[in-house]
């Protein structure tokens, strides 16, 4: 059986820091695009990795066949560009703008919206909350201790003009039991005021 105290923290997947993110972002997208997308595969194999969903290994696969076929392509044509056709050059071109636009646009989308979703990482250092005080820990008083007041502090919160005027909450009685406390905490000062009077009176 557990005591109260604060309950232990459910163990959350790591993320890392914006700037790690930022760094890896931009390396796999700089070496996609000076590759001419021959290197397409880099960033999706991350993407693979880090949200292992069966969508991103068969884009994986794909953009893999896609790279081969490009190199292929690209050692099938004649060193000189003058020799090659202009119908080459330009499915070549569409080829590479092709697979450099999707490659990037998908992983930066997905990557993004993958880290999005874990939330953003506690600060270092950021501290730990306590556990409220429990209610029943404000019946058990000792007998010669009177409860104190706490202070009310009052936050004036700027109205909505937005939002629709809402009827206030009606107030809740007071539990029982705070009226016996009450009405013992009282009975038990009385008391003590007899005994102070008998005992000067003797």
């Amino acid at each position: 059986m557990h005591g109260y105290g604060p309950m232990p923290q459910q163990p959350t997947t790591s993320r890392p820091s914006p700037a790690t993110l930022t760094t890896v972002r931009v390396i796999l997208v700089a070496l996609t695009v000076l590759s001419c997308g021959l290197l397409g595969w880099a960033p999706m194999l991350r993407l693979a990795i880090v949200t292992r969903k069966p969508r991103d290994r068969v884009l994986l696969v794909v953009v893999i066949a896609l790279n081969i076929g490009l190199f292929a392509f690209i050692m099938a044509t004649p060193d000189d560009p003058d020799q090659m056709s202009d119908a080459a050059a330009l499915f070549m071109m569409l080829w590479i703008l092709g697979l450099l636009a999707g490659v990037i646009t998908y992983y930066l989308y997905a990557e993004i919206r993958h880290y999005n979703t874990l939330g953003a990482p506690a600060p270092y250092g950021a501290p730990v909350h306590p556990a409220p005080p429990l209610p029943y820990q404000q019946q058990h008083l000792a007998p010669h201790q009177q409860p104190q007041p706490q202070p009310h502090i009052q936050q004036h919160q700027q109205p909505n003009p937005y939002t629709a005027p809402t009827t206030p909450p009606t107030p809740t009685p007071a539990p029982q039991r705070l009226d016996q406390v009450r009405a013992e905490l009282d009975e038990l000062s009385d008391y003590l005021r007899k005994e102070n009077r008998d005992g000067e009176g003797r």
